[in-house]
C-alpha cells in the first residue's frame, strides 16, 4: 500500500494571506457583469445573490426557475479559448 502525503506550504504571514484574501472579491466580478449585462439586454428580470436558496447563486430567473452561477477564469486574461469563443458548460442542479 502506497499512500502520498502532499503538504502544501504557505509562504505568506496570517496577516499577509488575510490581506491578500480580503481583496479577492466574491460579487459584481467582471465575468459576472458580462452576463448580468447580456441578459439585461435580452430582456430577463433576475435577482442576486439570494441568500435564501443554496449555494447563494449569483443570478436568480425566477420565471424560468433557474440559476446561475458565474466562476471567473483563475489564469489571468485567459478567460477566453484561442478560438475566440466562450464555452458553456450546463450543470444540472
Amino acid at each position: 500500500v502506497f499512500v502520498r502525503i502532499i503538504c502544501m506550504v504557505d509562504h505568506l504571514s496570517k496577516e499577509k494571506r488575510s490581506w491578500n484574501m480580503s481583496r479577492i472579491r466574491s460579487k459584481d466580478t467582471k465575468p459576472e457583469m458580462i452576463v448580468r449585462s447580456l441578459l439585461h439586454r435580452m430582456g430577463y428580470r433576475f435577482r442576486l445573490h439570494r441568500k435564501d436558496m443554496p449555494g447563494k447563486p449569483d443570478i436568480v430567473l425566477p420565471k424560468y426557475k433557474t440559476v446561475i452561477f458565474v466562476h471567473g477564469c483563475k489564469r489571468r486574461s485567459k478567460s477566453v479559448p484561442p478560438g475566440g469563443t466562450i464555452m458553456y458548460h450546463p450543470e444540472p442542479i
